[in-house]
């Protein structure tokens, strides 16, 4: 080992120690659900008002999910046996690994657990603790306990207790490896029923994957199954039960001896015991899962350099196609949980499997793509197990398996409404991303076209493909032809859309067309025929003529350029909205779990009162739009004081208002902070915000409410959406310098609804 690898294994192991060693002490913890602030809220949780809800259920144990937490909550039991690639380590030393099955139950399904280790090696002893802890839970997942004790253990408890259970070593690596498989076979041109299949390993996990892959259609005689003996084949002798099953009547006694010609390689056993010489025997466009980790049986790159051909994957992230339980076990127990089963069957595994490989074929989410510092992700050999931070697979596969569930008649609470039930899966999120679902659903309703500037750019490109694939709008490229069509090759971005260059010949009537309008718009403010002509080959004049002569129902710009720029062509061009002077932006910024609205965050430097107002209303009208009730505070740095010229600014500001528009929630001046707590507005009982928080923010000037937005969107606490122009009478938007591809996405929703909003 070289000087700098010893030295970045002692840094990582340090890193190692650190991370588990910080306080707070272990990897997951106990909160409270429930109120427990005041003496009531006490008597409710614990004496006497506990006797209630355990009277209910003594009566009725069904009630257990209604008042307890065991409807989500599993148990990650071992005994240490079989720890990762560690052994028999004993319980307390498996404990950090439970806790980290623990915190990736939560993190990725919302699933609570208990972590339960049990210093007994006596698969019977085994079994009667967890049966005896049981009724605590929803579900149990064993984790980490060697073959062939797993087995038995596993199979006794399944038969003996009536809820979701399973060994996550054996069932997970083979539903995750089982949709990979099918999704490579098609990949190669192969069918599963008739490729020839090498397994080496023979562990709990080979054996489950074994398995799976027959119930998928694999024929039992073309698998050979090596051990640390070679061929599991008809002339050995003192096997176990579970290799009987695989008893292959062949002459073949090698690894070696196994591939030659064969289709498949599942390892899942050590690593490099695969050498290219072998890895050269195999058929065309031979299957290779390297699955033992750290170190696959043969090394990915060397894979890679030997066989242009080889379809891979492995057990590592730092590889294409990892091949990772966390893309099945927390979903698969959420859809098991939701639905009260009283087991996880072998149609849910199948459903899961199912649902995994079909994922992989659908169009990625750009925030997988950026997660993973790539440019593009597509079906295919480099792609064909989705990634474990893709968000899809909390609704994709839990609603496979509740349906598997159901189907198969095991599920105690069945689902009546499967759209209700997504929305609940997706409200489990760690970010709120409700309010955005909700806008890109409406807007799919009805998608309108909307015009891209700047089309030459990545971000934008892949923006508008998602909007096509998505169905959340019609999108018209706007920019260089040939540059834009040079850039989609480039990306590998497949998209059927129109794109207009207002230098093409094609669009030699639109010029005249657009120039004329120009010229009567502006020929007493300085621009004569021959500056119009000039002016409609620029894009940026080009797109707001689009929209004013209806070629386009919204108009995206910017991007690349300063805002105020791309500003200056959109106010010369379309009209202002009746009894507007002066047009606002309005930033919506997206917290963990709630919306909040700045506004003028791009527009006006210094607004007076009167313009305050006229902010603040069409601030009311663009938040009701999303279906959120406005609250508005009107912010200062006092409250209620108006000592200072700003106070006094906003005090005016608020008191017509109050005059002008009465039914409108709005108070201030107030401090942003005091607004946003229900505590301190209580200190203010005759503001009409009341209790509760405000949601909606009116700033004093340009500068603090684009610098508080500014500070939010580098810190990457929430979502940032806009600016969104409010007070003119069509829809248009400028996008910020270099905004993300959701960014885009999401202020091309908006436009949308914009566009909806005016037609009726």
């Amino acid at each position: 080992m070289s000087n700098k690898a010893s030295r970045d294994e002692r840094n990582f192991n340090k890193a190692a120690l650190d991370y588990h060693k910080a306080t707070p002490k272990g990897k997951i913890e106990v909160i409270p659900s429930k109120p427990h602030t005041t003496q009531r809220d006490l008597s409710l949780a614990y004496s006497p008002g506990v006797a209630i809800p355990c009277l209910e259920i003594e009566k009725n144990p069904k009630t257990v999910y209604d008042y307890t937490g065991k409807g989500n909550l599993v148990a990650v039991i071992s005994n240490g046996t079989a720890v990762l690639g560690l052994g028999d380590i004993g319980a307390e030393a498996s404990k950090p690994v439970m806790e980290g099955k623990g915190l990736l139950f939560k993190i990725f399904a919302d699933i609570n657990v208990f972590d339960i280790e049990i210093q007994e090696k006596d698969p019977d002893k085994f079994i009667e603790i967890v049966k005896g802890i049981a009724p605590t839970f929803g579900g149990i997942n064993l984790e980490d306990i060697k073959a062939p004790e797993a087995f038995y253990i596993e199979q006794r408890l399944k038969e003996e207790l009536n809820i979701p259970l399973m060994h996550d070593d054996q069932h997970g690596t083979a539903i995750i490896s089982a949709a990979a498989l099918i999704n490579a076979l098609e990949i190669a041109g192969k069918k599963i029923q008739e490729v020839k299949v090498v397994v080496n390993g023979a562990g709990a996990a080979a054996v489950a994957c074994t398995k799976l892959y027959i119930a998928l259609g694999l024929n039992p005689k073309n698998v050979l199954m090596c051990d640390s003996k070679g061929v599991i084949n008809h002339k050995r002798e003192h096997l176990t039960p579970e290799k009987l099953d695989f008893v292959a009547e062949t002459d073949k006694e090698t690894l070696e001896d196994a591939l030659k010609g064969a289709d498949v390689f599942i390892g899942l056993s050590k690593g490099n015991v695969m050498s290219p010489e072998m890895l050269l025997s195999m058929a065309e466009n031979p299957i290779v899962f390297g699955l033992a980790n750290p170190t696959p049986e043969i090394d990915y790159n060397l894979a890679m350099a030997t066989r242009k051909d080889v379809i891979m994957a492995t057990g590592r992230s730092d590889f294409p196609n990892q091949v990772n339980n966390v893309l099945g076990f927390p979903y698969i127990f959420r859809g098991a949980l939701d639905v009260q089963a009283s087991a996880i069957n072998e149609e849910m595994k199948l459903a899961a499997v199912r649902a995994i490989a079909d994922l992989a074929k659908e169009p990625v989410p750009e925030m997988v793509i950026m997660a993973y510092n790539l440019k593009s992700l597509n079906f295919g050999r480099d792609y064909f197990i989705p990634k474990p931070f893709d968000s899809r697979l909390l609704t994709k596969v839990s609603i496979a398996v509740a349906k598997a569930a159901m189907d198969s008649g095991i599920a105690g609470n069945p689902i009546t409404d499967f759209v209700a039930y997504e929305n609940e899966l997706l409200d489990r999120m760690g970010r709120d991303e409700k309010l955005i679902r909700m806008m890109q659903n409406r807007a799919k309703a009805n998608p309108k076209r909307i015009t891209l500037g700047n089309a030459e750019e990545y971000n934008v490109l892949k923006a508008a493909q998602i909007l096509s694939d998505e169905g959340i709008a019609k999108p018209i490229l706007l920019g260089e032809k040939k540059f834009i069509l040079e850039q989609m090759e480039k990306y590998g971005i497949e998209l059927d859309v129109p794109i207009i260059d207002p230098n093409d010949e094609e669009m030699q009537d639109k010029r005249v067309e657009y120039r004329e309008t120009l010229w009567k718009l502006r020929n007493r403010k300085g621009v004569n025929e021959y500056i119009a002509k000039r002016l409609v080959r620029q894009r940026d004049y080009f797109g707001p003529l689009m929209l004013k002569h209806g070629d386009t129902d919204a108009l995206l710009v910017g991007y690349s350029k300063n805002y105020r720029t791309v500003l200056k062509p959109i106010m010369e061009i379309i009209d202002k909205e009746p009894n507007v002077q002066k047009i606002a932006a309005m930033m919506m910024i997206l917290s963990e779990k709630k919306q909040y609205f700045f506004a003028d965050a791009s527009i006006q430097p210094n607004p007076s009162a009167e313009e305050l107002v006229s902010i603040a209303k069409m601030s009311e009208i663009t938040v009701k739009t999303f279906g959120v009730e406005p609250r508005i505070a009107m912010l200062s740095y006092e409250n209620f004081s108006s000592n200072s010229e700003t106070s006094k600014k906003m005090e005016k500001a608020v008191k017509i208002l109050h005059e002008k528009y009465p039914k409108m929630i709005v108070d201030g001046e107030i401090q942003p902070d005091f607004a946003m707590n229900a505590d301190h507005l209580a200190d203010y009982p005759f503001s009409k915000l009341g209790t509760t928080p405000a949601n909606t923010f009116i700033f004093p000037n340009l500068e603090s409410a684009n610098l508080s937005y500014k500070i939010i969107r580098g810190m990457k606490v929430a979502q940032i959406v806009g600016p969104i122009l409010m007070g003119l009478k069509q829809p248009v938007h400028v996008i910020q310098m270099r905004a993300s591809v959701d960014e885009i996405v999401n202020l091309a929703t908006i436009a949308v609804l914009d566009a909806q909003r005016r037609e009726v």
